[in-house]
């Protein structure tokens, strides 16, 4: 029997072949990358190259759920459109029923939910997608969640999703601190999605959120340049280090 073509038959070896190749789809997808701070939480996206006359607008990475949480995601785009628009009604339906905003776990929660409705009916296939969701609860914390194809949920201090997704978490290891401000969370952003994006601050896109500015934020290309500036001349400074030392 092949056990790929129906979703809802498990294989001898206890796996959902289909699920499983939505997981790959994922790992086909751009890298996005999620960074905890003390006082602030970092999206940070690999950008698609765009035709010359395709309007950028139309092929973001990164989306707003409501005015205080925000989603990214690596995998197929169309999937991750209908979801959006799903969590949206959410958000809003939140508000007009309890009169207060969703909280980020709850907005996640329900995201993780409808990925994992599509595992188990028959006539549809998973969600092909992962996706990243931050933004601050009403105790004035830093969120950062992470669902994945099979309705799995998590929470973070930092992780990335997407392509080559295991270097850029091994990197991030190293470098996260609990202590990081805002301006360490958005450094350590683009630091990790620069190992995975050859092609420099042009195709980086960054949003974040902090405790003493209200909403999502954006960072321009120009602020992007800047600071991958600067952290290739902490590099370049790194490398002289190195090889005085080995002089000596």
């Amino acid at each position: 029997m092949s056990y790929d073509r129906a979703l809802t038959v498990f294989s001898p070896d206890g796996h959902l072949f289909q699920v499983e190749y939505a997981n790959e789809a994922v790992r086909k997808g751009t890298c996005a990358v999620g960074v905890r701070g003390k006082n602030s939480v970092v999206l940070g996206v690999e950008k698609k190259s765009i035709l010359k006359l395709q309007d950028p607008r139309t092929a973001r990475k990164i989306n707003m759920l409501d005015e205080h949480i925000c989603l990214a995601f690596a995998g197929l785009s169309a999937d991750a459109r209908v979801l959006v628009n799903r969590a949206r009604m959410e958000c809003q339906s939140h508000r007009l029923t309890v009169e207060d905003p969703v909280s980020v776990e709850y907005i996640t929660r329900h995201i993780a939910g409808i990925q994992q409705k599509y595992t188990q009916s028959g006539g549809v296939r998973p969600f092909g997608i992962s996706t990243l969701i931050i933004g601050f609860d009403t105790g004035g914390l830093p969120r950062l969640y992470q669902t994945d194809p099979s309705g799995i949920y998590s929470e973070w201090k930092a992780n990335a999703i997407g392509r080559s997704s295991k270097t850029v978490r091994e990197f991030l290891e190293k470098n996260w601190a609990d202590d990081m401000t805002e301006e360490d969370s958005i450094k350590l952003a683009i630091r990790s999605l620069l190992e995975v994006v050859q092609t420099g601050a042009k195709n980086i896109e960054i949003a974040f959120q902090s405790d003493d500015k209200p909403g999502i934020q954006y960072l321009d290309n120009e602020q992007v340049e800047k600071i991958v500036g600067d952290i290739e001349k902490e590099r370049e400074a790194e490398a002289e280090k190195k090889k005085t030392k080995t002089k000596v």
